[in-house]
């Protein structure tokens, strides 16, 4: 079987890191960082780690965690704009925040809000906070999220950056086992030019697209 990226499928990814337990390759065109399907975890096994998160709206910490995203998209949007926040958590706390700003907010979660039906609507605005980096196919799941976008629309989303192949070899966030795809900079500018969006990046880790 040829390996292929999960992002924007092209083949024969090279071999960028190894520790203990996984492998991670890099592709050579759009610069994604990803752990083999075979090396992820089942499930019950990743939901099982999900459900040890304790993050709430009543978490003030949490709420200023997730301000990085939150207060620069806030500035973009029209009053009353709809939004969905993909990727909810066990406590959904950025969709209470918008809401609580006078923007009606829809949830989607794979594990604790598989409302299907909200991803078959168009938003002025999808975030996905601490998602990226779990998904092994996000190619798909990011070309679904901009096809929901209305023109204008934006997509903020909030995950750590590959900087330098050293600083990944320490990097504390590879050793979640649930985290398997891991986005650069080169890697989101690659991905919206393919998709014809405009980028910024508001600062270490988040990043805003829009579509035009």
């Amino acid at each position: 079987m040829m390996r292929r990226c999960p992002l924007c499928d092209a083949p024969k990814p090279a071999l960028y890191h190894q520790d203990r337990r996984r492998d991670y390759y890099q592709c050579a065109t759009c610069a994604l960082v990803f752990v083999p399907v075979e090396q992820h975890l089942t499930a019950a096994d990743e939901k099982a780690v999900y459900d040890q998160h304790q993050n709430s709206p009543h978490d003030t910490g949490y709420r200023r965690f997730l301000g990085r995203l939150f207060e620069p998209l806030l500035a973009k949007l029209p009053k009353g704009a709809h939004g969905l926040d993909f990727g909810s958590g066990p406590g959904p706390t950025l969709s209470v925040m918008f809401e609580e700003r006078g923007h009606s907010m829809a949830v989607y979660d794979v594990f604790y809000a598989p409302h299907a039906e909200v991803l078959n609507h168009q938003y002025d605005f999808i975030t996905a906070t601490e998602v990226m980096e779990h998904l092994s196919q996000p190619g798909r799941v990011l070309a679904q999220l901009v096809a929901q976008l209305s023109p204008g629309g934006y997509l903020g989303l909030m995950t750590k950056r590959v900087t330098t192949q050293d600083s990944f070899a320490r990097w504390h966030y590879i050793n979640d086992p649930t985290h398997v795809s891991f986005f650069s900079e080169a890697t989101f500018r690659w991905w919206a030019a393919e998709q014809r969006l405009l980028v910024e990046f508001p600062s270490k880790d988040t990043v805003i697209f829009k579509k035009h």
